[in-house]
């Protein structure tokens, strides 16, 4: 009885882990194509690889939390916060949401012109499984700095953390 219950648990795993491979190895091609983009300034084919709503959202609850660690508790604060935040990521997200923008994380991940570009299956051993049908490149141990979701048949750019880039591009 208690072998069933092993060989039952193990196949579980092996599945849940099948999984986990097949979505990073399924992401690789689309992050591949937006590093690429990146690279070569390509602004069609970045624009196809990310989510401006996301970012721009991301970068909205940036400046809310970073508004509340300033501001205290003061409600006139938060009000002001509030109102200025989304018109504020607006115009930051077009500003910022670019390929040239993205330079730094592309050389990071090894998108240069002068070196071979990885294959998909050295990207997909860069990707981990975030949760929520997302996943996230990150060199070994290190923390995730972009994310990405899978919309439709295509894997999508929905996260960055900026505080990670600096954390490692200035090494």
């Amino acid at each position: 009885m208690r072998i069933k219950a092993l060989l039952a648990l193990t196949a579980v795993a092996v599945s849940l882990t099948a999984c986990a491979t097949a979505d990073r190895y399924d992401a690789a091609g689309d992050v591949h194509d937006l590093l690429v983009a990146i690279r070569d300034n390509d602004r069609a084919r970045f624009d196809a690889h990310v989510d401006r709503r996301a970012l721009k959202g991301q970068i909205e609850a940036r400046l809310m939390d970073e508004a509340r660690r300033r501001g205290g508790s003061s409600d006139a604060v938060a009000a002001l916060t509030a109102l200025a935040a989304g018109p504020i990521a607006d115009v930051a997200g077009e500003a910022l949401i670019r390929p040239e923008t993205f330079h730094a994380a592309a050389t990071y991940y090894g998108y240069t012109p002068d070196r071979p570009i990885p294959g998909r299956v050295a990207i997909a051993s860069a990707l981990r499984p975030v949760g929520d049908g997302r996943v996230c490149a990150a060199k070994k141990d290190g923390p995730c700095l972009l994310t990405f979701t899978r919309e439709g048949a295509t894997w999508r750019l929905t996260g960055f953390d900026p505080q990670a880039a600096n954390l490692h591009l200035r090494r």
